[in-house]
């Protein structure tokens, strides 16, 4: 086992060429805060640090703050670190109040936990947004801690974030039903920086919540742009649109797990990727945007000077406007066939696809054959 300081010292990961620290979540701070406060219930004392074992098997050794205790309660509070991907929850204390109980052991939210209202989450409705793997990791540190204190008796845990209410309104919280404060997350006890396996889990759980709200067609975006311009299309909210950032393919992919069906609606400086059977749209992964659109021009009828000047062009609007606009439709109509089929390709026919491409500059720009079949069942009340 590796052990850290409250910095995690000696838990880094390489990303690209970089040497990145690791930090720990709000999942490990909940369940060391309650570990200190059970702690000092027992032994009459709280201790200046707490050792905590996460999921991946790295033992942590955590400053404990804000220490307070009337014999009968005790609370503390443990800092979120985020190492060096740091987001919204990075510095904020997470704080574990304990008593002491008959028997079993209890947790719930108190002030700045979110409380889930929808199905689809790790938690039931009605229940504390603290994850199954924080739970876990509450319960066995105390189970741990009675052992060797020879305690027989149980515990109710109460976690809160006193900041948790503002921080929420930066989180994914709102859009997934979550009220009232931010989760308590983590399934390894450890951030790993620059995670995409946190980031594409982030929008499965918003997948999972839509298609558990009985959406059998989900309205992907890829980010601002497009739901931004899914508002002009009638009987579509915001509400119902799904972000997938970069990830199609797992977004794809995990839609075939679900069984839903799915409409992309992109600015072409994204989409026009997946013409190009390009399923991770992030610029580090592939550009070929000049590239793609360069081809079809090319298919579509554009002589070699156009071609030549849009590979030299720095964006897709930039591109477009080498264009007259019946050469445009030609081009966008090819791009629309491309990207319908390398959709298909991924999904395997398991589900059905569309696609509708706009510009900043120029609008709408192509819809594949399902787009408007598809945005009608789901707009349908």
């Amino acid at each position: 086992m590796e052990s850290g300081s409250g910095e995690a010292e000696g838990n880094y990961v390489i990303v690209g060429s970089r040497r990145m620290r690791c930090g720990h979540t709000t999942g490990t701070c909940a369940a060391a805060a309650a570990k200190a406060s059970a702690q000092a219930l027992l032994s009459g004392a709280f201790p200046p640090r707490v050792e905590i074992l996460t999921p991946k098997g790295i033992l942590l050794n955590l400053p404990v703050e804000n220490p307070e205790t009337d014999g009968k309660r005790a609370v503390c509070a443990v800092r979120k670190d985020g190492g060096d991907d740091q987001d919204a929850t990075h510095g904020t204390l997470i704080c574990s109040e304990v008593a002491l109980t008959d028997a079993g052991i209890t947790i719930d939210g108190g002030i700045g936990v979110g409380r889930v209202t929808r199905k689809g989450l790790d938690q039931p409705p009605g229940n504390a947004a603290i994850n199954r793997v924080p739970r876990s990791m509450i319960r066995e540190a105390l189970e741990d801690l009675a052992l060797t204190y020879g305690y027989k008796g149980g515990f109710s845990v109460t976690v809160s974030v006193p900041e948790g209410p503002e921080i929420a309104a930066k989180t994914f919280n709102p859009r997934l039903g979550i009220v009232g404060g931010i989760s308590i997350l983590g399934t390894s006890g450890i951030v790993e920086p620059m995670s995409e396996t946190a980031l594409v889990a982030s929008i499965k759980k918003e997948m999972d919540v839509h298609a558990a709200a009985g959406e059998k067609v989900l309205i992907v975006v890829p980010g601002n742009y497009g739901k931004e311009f899914s508002d002009s299309i009638p009987g579509i909210t915001d509400e119902m649109c799904v972000k997938c950032s970069n990830f199609v393919g797992e977004m794809l992919d995990h839609a075939c797990a679900l069984g839903t069906d799915v409409v992309l609606i992109s600015n072409i400086g994204k989409i026009v990727k997946v013409a190009g059977g390009i399923m991770n749209t992030h610029s580090r992964n592939a550009d070929c945007r000049m590239e793609i659109i360069a081809a079809n021009a090319a298919v579509a009828g554009a002589d070699i000077e156009t071609v030549k000047k849009i590979m030299g062009c720095i964006s897709t609007d930039d591109a477009l406007s080498l264009l007259s606009p019946e050469l445009m439709a030609k081009t966008d109509g090819i791009l629309m066939e491309k990207i319908q089929f390398y959709m298909n390709h991924r999904t395997a026919g398991k589900i059905r696809t569309g696609a509708v491409m706009f510009s900043s500059v120029y609008g709408l720009l192509g819809k594949t054959e399902l787009a408007d079949v598809l945005i009608e069942e789901a707009t349908q009340k």
